[in-house]
């Protein structure tokens, strides 16, 4: 089943989303992910993972067999019912809470239509060919109401957490997004995307922009309905040369933190949820990354993690990074793998352990289970 991109109604009315802070909530219970994104000291390693909130749970396969994919993240009640599922099942073992959803929610505030495909993933069924195709994107978000939905299921599921841990929410980079606008899903080599940036300069950075534009609201947004960190996702980093990285990637990330931070910190009650930097694969551009003004930077699989600290030392907290398809190994190579990473980024301050991806339950129970016994 595929579902089409449901644009209110422009005439519609915008629901007022006000301001919640931690006296809103109940008391956290759990905030070692929090002190280490400050640089604090703590007791152990906190451990989450990435789409730990995901189709390798029974439990979330019987959710999507009643339910759309994008019916879940616009519903707060199935989006929270989906995000609570790994943290009842791991109780104890993760220490913090990624709300469901998915990172092209904001091509769909921009307009364009977007399916999830059985087995295929994201689809596009009219990407942007040429620059000529902005025209059909909308002038002006109305990210309140039409991400709104985001918001309710932040608020809600932070209440039924009832402080057991915090809660990230989280977008997609500017160019990540424009990738997927552009080639309409998934790509090996991102040739239309990349053609945009040599052919289409101008146009790229204003689609890049506006893009930007709505990502900060939105995040912003997230952290006033109650998200506790914020997340950028740049997955399709490593496919731009270092040059290319530069131009149409790290300014836009340096102008989202900035950004957010500044929003937030201008508020009647300012808030300061620590943000996080995923730029999958550009392994040069790390140190630079750790001066954009993000307190976390996530580093994948394919980065020593002695080298990482090494390079960027306790500038920034880092997050990583272990391949996820350790987890389909036995208990001993598990075992051995994550002392090994652990040992590398040093523990107790400035790391997060994480992995990605898809994943047997009971292989994310050891992993999390050997993380904490290794911190």
């Amino acid at each position: 089943m595929t579902q089409k991109n449901e644009q209110p109604a422009v005439d519609a009315p915008t629901k007022v989303y006000p301001t919640l802070t931690d006296a809103d909530f109940p008391p956290l219970k759990n905030d070692l992910i929090l002190r280490v994104a400050r640089g604090e000291s703590v007791e152990r390693v906190p451990v989450w993972i990435m789409r730990q909130a995901g189709r390798y749970l029974p439990e979330f396969r019987q959710a999507r067999e009643r339910n759309d994919f994008f019916t879940i993240c616009r519903s707060p009640e199935l989006a929270c019912e989906v995000t609570l599922q790994p943290i009842d099942r791991y109780d104890g073992l993760l220490d913090a809470s990624i709300i469901f959803c998915d990172i092209l929610v904001v091509p769909q505030a921009l307009g364009l239509e977007v399916q999830m495909l059985p087995k295929q993933g994201p689809h596009f069924p009219a990407p942007l060919v040429d620059p000529t195709h902005m025209s059909r994107l909308v002038e002006k978000v109305n990210v309140d109401r039409d991400l709104g939905y985001v918001y309710e299921a932040i608020t809600l599921t932070r209440k039924k957490l009832d402080g057991r841990v915090p809660l990230f929410g989280f977008a997609g980079a500017p160019w990540t997004l424009m990738a997927y606008m552009i080639e309409g899903g998934g790509s090996k080599t991102l040739n239309k995307a990349k053609t945009w940036l040599y052919k289409y300069p101008k146009e790229s950075h204003a689609l890049l922009q506006r893009t930007t534009d709505v990502i900060v609201e939105y995040l912003v947004g997230q952290a006033k309905s109650g998200a506790q960190l914020l997340q950028v996702f740049d997955s399709w980093a490593g496919m731009l040369s270092p040059s290319q990285f530069e131009l149409f990637s790290l300014p836009y990330l340096k102008q989202v933190v900035e950004r957010v931070k500044k929003s937030l910190a201008d508020l009647p009650t300012p808030l300061n949820p620590p943000i996080s930097v995923f730029a999958l694969g550009a392994h040069h551009a790390l140190e630079k990354l750790a001066t954009l003004g993000y307190d976390i930077v996530q580093v994948d699989w394919t980065m020593d993690p002695t080298s990482v600290r090494s390079r960027l030392g306790d500038k920034v907290t880092l997050q990583g990074n272990a391949d996820p398809s350790l987890l389909y190994g036995d208990r001993e190579t598990i075992r051995i793998a994550v002392k090994k990473m652990m040992d590398g980024f040093g523990t107790r301050s400035h790391y997060i352990a994480n992995l990605g991806h898809g994943m047997y339950p009971e292989r994310v129970f050891n992993y999390c289970q050997w993380s904490q016994a290794n911190s």
